[in-house]
């Protein structure tokens, strides 16, 4: 994977194509050799974290759902959901694509957890192939951080039970505890979680503790993707919520411009949205050559007082473990970006 062909990795695809729904529904009806949407399924394994707790119900975006036992093919849709799903020690079947990694392997947080049993690639973002996931026959699929449609969960439900995106939230804002929790909850491991979930809040709790001096400082997160444009992220954006764990906020300007928008798409005549205390840029060597070399991006105040910091996508991989936030790319997180934020003054 080439840092020249991957502009903008983190931004999400918005037009999603409309899928065919009574004929998706059909063939993967027929994949799973039953119309009633139920799957056959081993008995639960003998395990006091998960097979005593079941039937167990979660909901979301689309309702509820009840799974009954303790699922044993787990498919996840959700950019980031593979994480937790791999903390529990739970191997996805299947998986998407986003950083054009396959299947993820790479990663420093997951690598070892995913060992040599690799997952089907079952679509990228939220285009997803129902064809490859129902040829999967899973008895679970997760979509906490991700854009599932309406129309998407339906299809699903009629061959597997589905556990769609956190109500109460705008599509890939939600808080990565909320989907955490809801992803332990789903495979019967609702306290187990709870603690790695703790684990990660004390930890955030230090890195506060240890910085008093960043508690109120503003901070903005973007992504320069193109000569002369950039993308900023969502006040509830991983991203942005990884800075609001140590103490930072978001500025009165940046919230003002993004609103309730996931991204917002900006040119340079517009880096007054990324004036703040700490100016986070994720990306590539290249598109931080590119910015730096931008007349307006020079005469920035967070330029000019070398208040702006730019993370690496890979090599080492810290924007790659901000755009996660999960249970597992946190605390590499923490180690690699903490030292850098210290050395801004």
């Amino acid at each position: 994977m080439s840092s020249g062909t991957r502009p903008a990795l983190t931004r999400v695809v918005r037009n999603i194509p409309r899928i065919a729904v009574a004929a998706m529904a059909a063939l993967a009806l027929t994949a799973c050799g039953s119309g009633d949407g139920k799957t056959e399924s081993k008995p639960p394994a003998d395990s006091s974290s998960g097979s005593g707790v079941f039937p167990v119900t979660v909901d979301h975006k689309y309702g509820s759902t009840t799974i009954d036992k303790e699922p044993k093919k787990v498919v996840t849709l959700g950019l980031s959901d593979h994480d937790a799903v791999l903390a529990l020690g739970v191997k996805p079947v299947g998986a998407i694509d986003w950083f054009k990694e396959k299947p993820y392997g790479k990663w420093p947080w997951t690598k070892d957890r995913w060992g040599t049993e690799l997952p089907e690639i079952v679509g990228e973002r939220d285009e997803f192939n129902i064809e490859k996931i129902a040829a999967l026959q899973p008895d679970l699929v997760i979509a906490q951080y991700s854009g599932m449609k309406k129309e998407q969960y339906d299809t699903l439900s009629k061959f597997t039970k589905v556990v769609a995106q956190p109500k109460g939230h705008e599509d890939y804002q939600a808080p990565w505890q909320d989907m955490t929790l809801q992803i332990g909850k789903s495979l019967g491991k609702e306290a187990e979680m709870k603690k790695l979930v703790a684990s990660i809040d004390a930890r955030f709790k230090t890195v506060r503790d240890e910085h008093p001096e960043w508690k109120g400082k503003t901070a903005t997160v973007g992504e320069p993707y193109a000569p002369g444009k950039f993308a900023a992220f969502s006040p509830k954006d991983p991203k942005m919520n990884f800075l609001t764990e140590m103490g930072f906020v978001a500025s009165e300007t940046y919230l003002k411009a993004l609103g309730k928008k996931t991204i917002a798409d900006l040119s340079s005549e517009r880096l007054d949205v990324m004036e703040a205390d700490r100016t986070v840029w994720l990306g590539t060597p290249d598109t931080e050559k590119s910015l730096k070399a931008d007349p307006l991006y020079k005469k920035t105040k967070v330029h000019q007082e070398k208040r702006d910091l730019f993370l690496p996508y890979d090599d080492p991989d810290i924007g790659a473990a901000l755009s996660f936030n999960t249970v597992l790319s946190i605390p590499y997180a923490i180690d690699q970006a903490v030292p850098l934020l210290e050395a801004i003054k």
